[in-house]
């Protein structure tokens, strides 16, 4: 749910593992700003509008869905968590990794506040470190690092109410630069440590990946929009037409704009179009992408973590369509750079093979993930029911022989 447009993903298993895309929808998105909802009614009626083409498309009906939730409300914070192992034979258990991670989550937050993920990062055993799985091992003392993900509650409930008068159930609530990173980041990224920035309309949300869990998020107010804004007081033209020389001829990058070209500029009130260069819509263009990506280096630094992507910046996201984006980005980052495009999915794959589907693929992939390790936990706690009744039993044979 964007600041731009709302878009619904349907997916569904694939034989041998992964998923299908089996139904896309879009519509405009008019009831939100900057990521929140400001008008529940033209929010609800995009809402129809998108999952009903997904539906259409795919054959199905969808009675609940995974609804991603950005916005400059959006908090990230990360916290630390001790308990003692439980248990005779002092063996982690899952318990004991839920109460750690209910210690870690369990910070100082005002009222109007509530948390919307609790990310684990990695475990200590004692005085080992670095453990990402630590049911089964022995130790005394269990402890672990998160990332807590908050938000307001006004705009969160906000968007619930709106998928719910939408006639839909809400499985989940999911930070929409988590969702993009499922779908765009390749596993080697999230290992060495990879920036994600989707650069949307209204906002910009940021996310850190490395050694396979999440250590930083955030959500500026900067988006596609404001480059639109730009361009309609810079050149004196409609909004629309505005977003019209964005998408058509907008370059990020001064230098890469050849000094002959032109682009016809309609202008206000019925004046006759004028000719201007290329590269006056990109001298408009540049100082606001270089200003966003500046925030993002910027908020990094200070969150200490300036160093950390060793496998570089993937930029996606409707706006890093645009020429010379990556370029501006390499030069602020002076580090590597590539566009973020979704991947390892089947069925309408070559649809969704854009930036501006990132976020919608990510939140199904995301969901599919979910249901999955759903699955594996009551198996395991089937099986681990099970040896408990024949470790029992036996100790009853046991004293009875």
């Amino acid at each position: 749910m964007g600041t731009t447009k709302i878009c619904a993903v349907i997916s569904a298993p694939r034989a041998g593992g992964g998923l299908d895309v089996v139904g896309v929808g879009s519509a405009p998105s008019r009831g939100l700003r900057r990521g929140v909802v400001v008008n529940i009614e033209s929010t609800v009626e995009a809402i129809k509008q998108a999952v009903s083409d997904a539906e259409l498309q795919a054959g199905v009906e969808v009675a609940n869905v995974y609804a991603g939730i950005a916005g400059g409300h959006i908090r990230g914070v990360n916290s630390r968590g001790v308990v003692a192992v439980s248990g005779k034979e002092r063996e982690v258990t899952s318990a004991d990794v839920d109460r750690v991670v209910d210690a870690a989550r369990a910070i100082n937050l005002p009222p109007d506040r509530e948390i919307i993920h609790v990310l684990p990062q990695t475990f200590v055993v004692d005085d080992q470190d670095g453990v990402r799985e630590p049911i089964g091992m022995s130790g005394v003392r269990l402890e672990t690092e998160v990332h807590i993900v908050t938000g307001a509650v006004t705009p969160v409930r906000n968007v619930i109410r709106s998928v719910n008068r939408a006639g839909l159930g809400v499985h989940d609530i999911v930070l929409e630069p988590l969702a993009s990173a499922e779908a765009v980041l390749l596993a080697d990224e999230k290992e060495l440590g990879a920036v994600l920035i989707d650069i949307g309309g209204g906002t910009t949300d940021v996310a850190l990946v490395r050694e396979g869990a999440v250590w930083y998020t955030a959500s500026l107010p900067l988006g596609g929009d404001h480059i639109t804004n730009d361009i309609a007081i810079g050149l004196r033209t409609p909004l629309a037409d505005a977003e019209d020389l964005k998408r058509r001829h907008a370059c990020a990058s001064t230098a890469l704009v050849p000094a002959e070209e032109t682009i016809s500029v309609p202008s206000v009130g019925g004046r006759k179009p004028r000719q201007l260069s290329r590269q006056v819509l990109s001298e408009i263009v540049q100082p606001r992408v270089e200003e966003v990506f500046s925030l993002v280096a910027r908020d990094l630094a200070k969150a200490g973590f300036q160093d950390s992507a060793t496998a570089g910046v993937v930029v996606t996201g409707g706006t890093s369509l645009m020429e010379g984006v990556a370029e501006i980005a390499e030069s602020v980052f002076e580090q590597p750079v590539r566009r973020g495009v979704p991947h390892d999915v089947g069925g309408l794959a070559d649809v969704v093979r854009s930036p501006i589907y990132s976020t919608a693929v990510g939140l199904a992939l995301y969901g599919a993930r979910r249901q999955a390790e759903g699955h594996a936990a009551a198996e395991a706690a089937g099986q681990n029911a099970i040896m408990r009744l024949f470790r029992r039993l036996a100790t009853l044979f046991g004293e009875m022989f």
